[in-house]
């Protein structure tokens, strides 16, 4: 079937709108609904959308913007810390499962050289299903998703040689050219020293200029030239396009850029994710799976099992528990792009046989499409099969029951979990009240959660949720949106379901005023007008007015709806301030892996480093310990909750993690 690409785009962009709303609405992952969309879309069923090499280019530019985000969030000192998970248990993974593989291939009849072709192959998995999925499930952080994450990165370092043997034989070599190998080895080594001196010494710089032209589209466009840049740069060299990404993804987590870059980033990256995830769908054969089913699911099965146990076995020294060993075998068993990348060299090459390589073809692409049902029931599987109780519910779980029993008690609802709402936060508990809050922002969310604050994700104007977080027993609502509109929203809300609760709105300034009181706000704080008052204040006490006349004086100006304030003279060339300069107090959590400099030491020794935060709490064993004493000894997997300004915060993770 031949159709213009025009309308193959919108066919397909239409599939994905319809298939990925059913996936959420269902409790889906929306990657099983991308996998969908390309199995029924493509070449092997209805042959609507061909799997071209312009797709395949966008799908591998969607791998390297997840592997830059991912970056964003392991700093150097991370990475270093983890050093011994990646090139030890990394290197482990990669030739145990290779070298059983390859054992089998060759029993098959394969040659020794196409056999471990074939076991690297199979040892492969696919990096960008893993970290999504690990990522929407808050898993990445936790012990298994750790160490899945630092095979997959000894992964992309493999697969070099692995692809160097291949194409050496594919070109009619009898014997493989060790030489060749470590050639391309070293081109890799120099393309990641280039990528990092460069993110080093070159990306900090540069974006300090960016950002002082005020420009977004500027700002845009220089986040994607970094990111295609670094990806071009070790694709040349022989390596993938998202381990170059990655590296410079973690050389800008050092900068205070950090978090608009991210923002900027998100867009394309979760559209070309799409793409990527559409075109695994692609790669499903419907013909062959039909005519070989029974084969290909005995393939299917076998590649699972044994790549589950043999990561699973090489994973326990480096745990504490048979469970999380297992778990994290059960994640990294899946197929990965890499792998299709290997069997269908050999078998366009005729050194794979077919009876051989089409079925292992046709397992390593239906494991990605399953990933999503291994991925989500990993933690059930790995207790089914180890015969354990565990606790009754997730973590995740948990904090939420512990969310909504607060909801039941006296407490204060938070619209908003921004800076203000924060700040708000801080000092309600430090008062000894308690509050519930609202969010929309994901990344907000999954940081303040692992640092035990109490916050759900929700939309505020949400009846139903209102009612859920309990806004019959609420003694106030605080509303900390800066948009009038969506505060507006939110009064409208909250005055249908109890129109006697006190409800504090925060506004930027006095143009909505009179809505916002109308909407049923008890009181409207304009941040310019109560920052003038301060000032006033201020000023009259410097002056030695008697202070119950500043209060009267203050007190009026509020009542009289801050007239006096009002008759201001604007600037012809006002513009918004550059909020990337102001307010940039932020909290952030710092997790503690094994091999981590702080491990054994005192939070005194880390100050004694130079360090100048705040050390708000540690959460250790899933509970939350705030203002911990300057004597606290650190343990692996403490969570260190800290705040200060940006700079300040990357110079404490690099101390906590290599000193």
């Amino acid at each position: 079937m031949v159709i213009a690409p025009l309308t193959q785009v919108l066919i397909l962009l239409a599939s994905a709108v319809l298939l990925v709303t059913l996936a959420r609405r269902m409790g889906l992952p929306t990657t099983l609904a991308y996998l969908v969309v390309g199995g029924v879309l493509g070449p092997y069923a209805l042959n609507i959308v061909s799997d071209s090499g312009t797709t395949r280019q966008l799908a591998e530019l969607g791998v390297a913007f997840l592997l830059f985000t991912l970056g964003l969030e392991f700093s150097l000192p991370r990475m270093l810390a983890m050093r011994r998970e990646v090139f030890g248990l990394g290197a482990a993974q990669v030739g145990a499962t290779a070298a059983v593989f390859a054992l089998i291939g060759w029993a098959l009849g394969l040659p020794w050289l196409i056999a471990i072709v074939v076991g690297g192959a199979v040892s492969m998995s696919s990096t960008a299903i893993l970290l999504q999925q690990l990522t929407e499930r808050s898993e990445l952080n936790r012990t298994h998703g750790r160490l899945a994450f630092s095979m997959l990165l000894f992964q992309d370092l493999a697969f070099v040689p692995f692809l160097a043997l291949a194409s050496a034989l594919a070109v009619g070599r009898e014997h493989f050219q060790l030489s060749g190998s470590l050639f391309a080895v070293l081109g890799g080594i120099v393309a990641v020293v280039a990528v990092l001196a460069a993110g080093r010494w070159l990306l900090r710089p540069l974006f300090h200029v960016i950002s002082h032209s005020r420009l977004r589209e500027l700002f845009t466009l220089t986040v994607l030239l970094v990111v295609l840049a670094s990806a071009w740069t070790s694709y040349v060299a022989g390596l993938s396009l998202a381990l170059g990404a990655f590296l410079s993804g973690m050389m800008l987590a050092e900068t205070e850029y950090r978090h608009q870059i991210e923002s900027v980033i998100r867009p394309f990256r979760d559209i070309l994710l799409g793409v990527f995830f559409i075109s695994v769908g692609m790669l499903l054969d419907m013909r062959l799976l039909a005519s070989e089913l029974a084969e290909v699911s005995a393939t299917l099965v076998g590649l699972i099992v044994l790549k589950t146990a043999i990561a699973a076995l090489v994973t326990r020294p480096f745990t504490t528990t048979r469970f999380k060993a297992l778990r994290t075998g059960i994640v990294i068993s899946i197929g990965g792009e890499f792998g299709v990348a290997l069997c269908t060299i050999g078998l366009q090459a005729d050194l794979i046989p077919g009876r051989i390589g089409e079925p292992l073809l046709v397992a390593i692409v239906l494991s990605m499409v399953l990933s999503p049902f291994i991925l989500n029931n990993n933690k059930r599987v790995a207790r089914f099969l180890l015969r354990e109780e565990g606790p009754p519910r997730t973590a995740s779980e948990r904090e939420d029951a512990a969310t909504i029993e607060i909801a039941h008690r006296e407490h204060v609802i938070l619209c908003g979990f921004g800076r203000v709402g924060q700040n708000v936060a801080r000092v309600l508990e430090s008062q000894g009240f308690e509050y519930i809050a609202l969010d929309l922002d994901p990344a907000r969310i999954r940081a303040a959660r692992q640092a035990g604050d109490p916050v759900i994700f929700g939309d505020s104007a949400d009846e139903s949720l209102l009612v859920k977080i309990g806004l019959e027993t609420a003694s106030a609502v605080v509303i900390s949106f800066s948009d009038p509109a969506t505060s507006v929203g939110i009064l409208h809300s909250v005055r249908r379901l109890r129109p006697d609760v006190p409800v504090l709105v925060r506004t930027a300034d006095d143009a909505r005023l009179k809505e916002l009181q109308d909407a049923g706000a008890t009181d409207v704080v304009p941040e310019t007008f109560e920052a003038s008052l301060m000032l006033v204040s201020h000023v009259l006490m410097l002056l030695h007015v008697p202070v119950t006349r500043v209060v009267r004086t203050v007190n009026d100006i509020r009542s009289n709806r801050y007239a006096v304030l009002r008759n201001i003279v604007r600037p012809g060339d006002a513009r918004p301030l550059d909020e990337s300069r102001d307010h940039r107090e932020e909290i952030k959590s710092v997790v503690v892996p094994p091999g981590a400099w702080a491990v054994g030491r005192t939070l005194r020794d880390v100050r004694d480093r130079g360090v100048e935060v705040v050390f708000t709490g540690i959460r250790r064993l899933g509970i939350l310990g705030r203002e911990p004493a300057s004597d606290t000894v650190l343990r692996d997997g403490d969570i260190v909750v800290i705040y200060g300004q940006p700079e300040e915060l990357e110079r404490a993770e690099s101390v906590l993690l290599a000193g």
